[in-house]
């Protein structure tokens, strides 16, 4: 997050020029002031939209096995929270399509996207830094980051030839909620003076999720309560462990690079193995049908819940490479070049063992960034952009015959620096285009639509007193259409839905308006960032009252839609003594979306407020603090409320080698009051609350 956890903003490390030759270095020691998520390093005051970066002493008390627990106290940012094994950022109440994830600026070519069961294949154990950008400023990425992107940047291609003839990097960490064990190693080893080898590797293994109170919400305790049968009655008691939420995975990955003054080229090739259970979602409604279970199968529980059980197993396969290299001292200073290559597979195991459904997945993407040299107040990038998907589900509960996806883009970024005037303006042009074969199964026939999207933004900031920037920016952003919301056509146990796509979609566009206001000084640190946007041709499930399967159907449809919220943060020295700092900080969120003449869009989360106290010191840092979400009663049809919730946290860190160190020992207690928590955002709020009361332990050395 923007808000700064150190003694003294005065002290923080200068940012030095590395924008030179071979200077990529910064990406891992940047302070967090400065975005490397873009094609020049910016300052986060210069950056027209929210910002948040997770590094240091923060990325590793906040570290989870998901990206969206990691990130999920960040302003502006809540989780999908479908159980602890699969949870992706949901970025200004926007998920699933509108939200990127990526990995050193490339994505992580998974299926997570299709469904909230579906867990992102990027490991944040390995992560250096995360990056979150909001609004406007993820345009460079893609328009399918109309919502933002995260960006995971990690060292597996090496950026730089460490001085000393090894350098290790390790982490280990226990959670008492789940049992959670897990470890993970990072050697780089120098073979010259411009040649570095890299390997690393992380084991995690995890039990059945300890939650705070009750498991059913309290509507489906009721309803539980009131069945004519004991077993679902039963349910209504249910506390403690989530069942079927235990995982095991495992990664390993090796890289190589050459490090010169001039540039650098190298690459990696990893392997993940994940493999994790999806929790029980409880069914405690009175059943007319008799031997045919809830989804329609039959030979079904005679009792109105199913003990059926899903295990996810998850293979990645992945190839990356980066490149950069100085041109000179003409126009473009320096070109980058960025590509990755996955081979994707998972598999939906029954609690027979047998394999109910798999999901194959290939994705390539590329781009190339052209830096431009400085000319006076100016500066800029321009680049293109290449990726391709080829999506393929096989079994049972396929709901999407095979498709593939091409996308080709191209964009720039200029910016201009007039002193106490900046402006910046920033296009992107895309070729999508998605089709689906001919399927008998699903009755489709070979299908192929094309979108040429084209997206800008244009804003500015003007200085006012001391180092206070008050900024705002237009943007325009066209997306088009996603082959899930095209194509799909069938049963979708992840979100316990028969999901019916529109192939005849256009594209959606958002036109929008942001306002920012940042500042920073000795002991202080403060950012405010407000939007509005509106919507044509937005894209959403509306579900029909009909059904099918045994499933709600939920008919992907296209309207106009408001969004607006604001994010708040600060950050202040209130008190000093010795080498001991005194810091109160706090932040604020909300988000209020409606679809135009239905009502409430689905799964925004409500108000939240979050306010904590650290003492720093050279050695020693000791930090608590409450979050607060309130009661999310703001529904769409066919939507349960939400309950407030608040959560105490706290945590001990030290550093035995002093705060230059990267080796540090943490121990931190996550909901010390072991409340019942749900996310709204989450599909599962209503039988899988959040973690109960988590004491954890983490040792990081650097050596």
């Amino acid at each position: 997050m923007a808000v700064e956890h150190r003694p003294d903003p005065a002290r923080r490390r200068p940012c030095p020029d590395r924008s030179g030759p071979g200077g990529d270095e910064y990406h891992r020691d940047a302070p967090a002031e400065i975005i490397v998520t873009a094609p020049y390093q910016r300052n986060q005051a210069d950056v027209l939209s929210g910002t948040s970066v997770l590094s240091g002493e923060e990325l590793t008390r906040e570290l989870r096995p998901t990206i969206g627990e990691t990130l999920a106290r960040q302003p502006g940012v809540s989780a999908t929270s479908f159980g602890p094994n699969a949870s992706r950022p949901v970025l200004r109440g926007l998920q699933g399509e509108r939200v990127r994830v990526l990995t050193d600026g490339i994505g992580s070519f998974d299926v997570s996207n299709t469904s909230v069961d579906h867990a992102v294949a990027i490991n944040p154990l390995t992560a250096d830094r995360i990056e979150v950008l909001r609004g406007p400023a993820a345009l460079l990425f893609g328009s399918s980051a109309i919502g933002g992107v995260v960006n995971v940047i990690d060292s597996r291609i090496p950026r730089r030839v460490p001085d000393e003839p090894i350098h290790v990097d390790a982490l280990g960490t226990y959670g008492s909620a789940a049992n959670e064990r897990s470890a993970s190693a990072a050697v780089d080893v120098p073979v010259t003076d411009k040649v570095v080898f890299h390997l690393d590797g992380t084991f995690g293994q995890t039990d059945d999720l300890r939650t705070g109170g009750y498991l059913l919400s309290r509507p489906l305790r009721a309803q539980a309560a009131a069945n004519d049968e004991a077993e679902v009655r039963e349910l209504a008691d249910l506390r403690g462990r989530l069942p079927n939420s235990q995982s095991r995975m495992w990664e390993v990955a090796g890289g190589a690079a050459i490090v010169t003054d001039t540039g650098n080229l190298g690459f990696s090739v990893s392997h993940l193995d994940n493999r994790y259970g999806v929790p029980e979602r409880f069914d405690v409604a009175e059943h007319d049908h008799e031997g045919e279970d809830d989804h329609g199968h039959g030979d079904g529980e005679e009792h109105g819940h199913s003990h059926e059980q899903v295990t996810l197993h998850v293979r990645q396969t992945r190839a990356d490479m980066r490149a950069e290299v100085a041109t000179g001292d003409g126009f473009v200073e320096k070109l980058r070049l960025r590509g990755g290559f996955a081979d994707y597979r998972h598999d939906e195991i029954e609690d027979t063992g047998e394999i109910g459904t798999s999901f194959y997945n290939r994705g390539l993407e590329a781009r190339v960034e052209a830096v431009q040299a400085a000319r006076g107040a100016w500066r800029g990038a321009f680049g293109g952009q290449m990726f391709i998907r080829d999506l393929n589900i096989v079994g049972e509960e396929k709901f999407i015959p095979k498709s593939e996806t091409q996308q080709f883009g191209l964009f720039t970024l200029q910016s201009f620096d007039l002193g106490a005037f900046r402006a910046e303006a920033g296009g992107r042009y895309e070729y999508t285009t998605a089709r689906a074969a001919a399927d008998a199964d699903l009755g489709n026939d070979d299908i192929r639509r094309r979108f040429n999207s084209f997206s800008g933004s244009l804003g500015g900031s003007v200085g006012l007193l001391g180092n206070v920037r008050f900024g705002i920016n237009a943007s325009h952003t066209e997306r088009a259409p996603s082959a899930e919301e095209l194509f799909a056509d069938g049963p979708h146990a992840g979100t316990q839905a028969f999901e019916i796509g529109n192939p005849g979609f256009v594209k959606e566009i958002s036109d929008g308006l942001e306002a920012t206001l940042k500042g920073s000084g000795d002991g202080y640190r403060f950012g405010l960032s407000a939007y509005h946007n509106w919507f044509r041709n937005f894209i959403y499930e509306n579900p029909t009252g009909e059904e099918e399967d045994h499933l709600p159907v939920f008919q992907y449809q296209q309207a106009d839609a408001r969004l607006w919220g604001f994010e708040a943060e600060a950050s202040a020295r209130v008190a000093s003594f010795g080498g001991t700092a005194i810091n109160l900080d706090g932040l604020a969120d909300y988000t209020r979306a409606t679809i135009v003449d239905r009502g409430p869009a689905p799964r925004i989360p409500p108000l939240r407020v979050l306010g904590g106290i650290e003492a720093q010191g050279q050695m020693v840092q000791v930090r608590g603090e409450v979050e607060h979400v309130t009661r999310q009663n703001r529904v769409a049809d066919l939507e349960t409320t939400t309950p407030a919730y608040t959560m105490v946290n706290a945590s001990v860190s030290l550093r035995p080698f002093g705060r230059d160190s990267r080796t540090t020992l943490m121990v931190s207690a996550n909901n010390l009051f072991d409340v019942e928590a749900r996310r709204h955002a989450s599909f599962l709020k209503d039988f899988a609350p959040l973690a109960g009361r988590d004491v954890r332990v983490t040792a990081r050395l650097a050596l």
